[in-house]
């Protein structure tokens, strides 16, 4: 009798996912993510289209904080720096804006486009002043939501802004290219230096790891020897520690590293922000 209600209840559950998927009308995001699943496995859309889809609903979840270039990170320009020390500064990072400070980094003046020093070239001896050429900087605490930045960056037509914690200093720095990265993935041109961008340092003893960088890719930076014998990737060797696909701030300890997650849907892990442990003394 019970296997039968059991039956009988299995049934109705599917029927009720295929008529939400018949109808058009998801009443839910994981309906949603259902009914992009379907569509790719129907052929209706692409991986690619499903993965665009997909982390525009992520962005929607996620914060300005995930995503940001932390403040140890900031390539800033002084507004009293003299254009013989600023332009190998711009030339190195190779970057298209700058924050420009006055005595540290808390201190923001502006933003400088580096653009708008293209006139030196044809006249070196023009007076040149940095805080002359900088534009004002876009403030947005660090809880702001992406997709409420993305909308402001388009409406207002800016693409960086300086990012401040609930104390008023500086946290860091976003870009509307770091948003867009987030929904159709790593954009890169000819100017970005061939390099390990899925591990960043955010201070001595924290980092910002992405969940798709290679476990050799993570042996070699931290010196560790995890075995990639089952997984490939660190997620997964998150995800198989702790048992599933884990939601924000979950944390996993093993191998001397706290793992803690950044950034998860509901089918994989984002991002993870990884503290080596301290190795008490026996």
């Amino acid at each position: 009798m019970n296997d039968a209600q059991n039956t009988d209840t299995d049934d109705r559950s599917w029927l009720d996912k295929l008529t939400h998927f018949i109808s058009g009308t998801p009443q839910s995001k994981s309906d949603l993510e259902g009914v992009l699943i379907l569509a790719t496995e129907n052929e209706v859309i692409d991986q690619d289209a499903r993965s665009i889809m997909e982390g525009a609903l992520s962005v929607s979840d996620m914060q300005v904080r995930d995503i940001m270039v932390p403040r140890a990170q900031m390539v800033s320009i002084k507004t009293d720096a003299e254009v013989q020390e600023a332009l190998p500064q711009i030339i190195h990072a190779g970057h298209s804006r700058f924050p420009v400070v006055g005595e540290n980094n808390d201190d923001v003046l502006g933003i400088l486009l580096a653009k708008d020093l293209l006139s030196l070239l044809l006249d070196r001896d023009q007076p040149f002043s940095i805080s002359a050429v900088m534009r004002p900087a876009v403030i947005v605490p660090e809880s702001k939501r992406l997709n409420v930045l993305l909308r402001e960056f388009r409406q207002n037509r800016n693409h960086m802004a300086i990012v401040i914690d609930e104390y008023g200093g500086v946290a860091g720095l976003i870009t509307i290219e770091d948003v867009l990265e987030e929904i159709v993935g790593e954009i890169e041109d000819e100017t970005d230096a061939e390099e390990d961008r899925n591990i960043r340092r955010v201070t001595d003893d924290d980092f910002f790891v992405r969940a798709q960088t290679p476990i050799d890719d993570f042996n070699d930076f931290f010196e560790t020897d995890l075995s990639d014998d089952e997984f490939d990737t660190i997620g997964g060797l998150v995800m198989n520690a702790l048992g599933h696909v884990p939601g924000r701030n979950e944390t996993a300890v093993f191998h001397g590293f706290e793992f803690r997650v950044v950034n998860a849907d509901q089918r994989k892990l984002i991002s993870l922000r990884v503290t080596p442990l301290a190795v008490e003394d026996d």
